[in-house]
């Protein structure tokens, strides 16, 4: 899912770039759920999967999750 053009948790309008963020200035998950109540530790799991893909330059439909 889009918002404002940024790939965001499906369901949500939580940015991955700020679960990822959040991940690269050592915040824990934990905190990370805490501060955003409405997504859940695979969605943590599926922001960093997306990244990975992101990083390795390949061609990746974000608006379906790449499947």
């Amino acid at each position: 899912m889009v918002c404002h053009g940024k790939p965001v948790i499906g369901g949500t309008r939580v940015l991955v770039a700020n679960l990822l963020g959040a991940l690269a200035a050592g915040q824990s998950r934990q905190s990370i759920l805490q501060d955003y109540p409405s997504i859940v530790e695979e969605d943590i799991d599926a922001a960093l999967d997306f990244a990975a893909q992101m990083a390795r330059f390949e061609s990746f439909d974000y608006e379906s999750g790449g499947k």
